[in-house]
């Protein structure tokens, strides 16, 4: 089991420390992408006016809504992929049963000309044969 991280960071101006059983690299991540979310809201003029409470419902909704959006598009991906892997595992079964095929063919193919040649041998045979018989 990976050891505890503790990392302190800085989010919206102040510093908190950050424990979990991820890296320091990720805590950071997380908090850069929490720093990003309220510089984003506070250009908005409406978002400022609001109550620090409302900010707050406000980039927790925000962060909710990305968070489901993600998720739906991972479920989309997976589905995709899950399609994907059955269309690939159904080519990859009509390659097989054609390769069996093409041999099948080839096999028959080489039976015929066998056939063929000796057909031709007999042929010639016969026509020698008749042409010895007419002198």
């Amino acid at each position: 089991m990976a050891s505890k991280t503790d990392t302190e960071v800085i989010i919206g101006g102040k510093v908190f420390t950050l424990s979990g059983y991820e890296g320091e690299e990720y805590l950071q991540k997380v908090a850069s992408y929490i720093n990003n979310k309220i510089a984003e809201y506070n250009k908005l003029d409406g978002f400022k006016r609001q109550p620090v409470d409302t900010q707050n419902v406000l980039l927790q909704l925000n962060i909710a809504d990305d968070y489901f959006k993600l998720k739906k598009q991972i479920e989309l991906m997976e589905e995709q992929l899950t399609e994907k892997e059955k269309e690939l595992y159904d080519l990859k079964h009509e390659l097989i049963a054609t390769q069996i095929k093409l041999e099948n063919t080839e096999k028959n193919s080489k039976s015929l000309q066998s056939k063929l040649d000796d057909s031709s041998k007999k042929i010639i045979q016969l026509e020698t044969q008749v042409k010895g018989n007419k002198r």
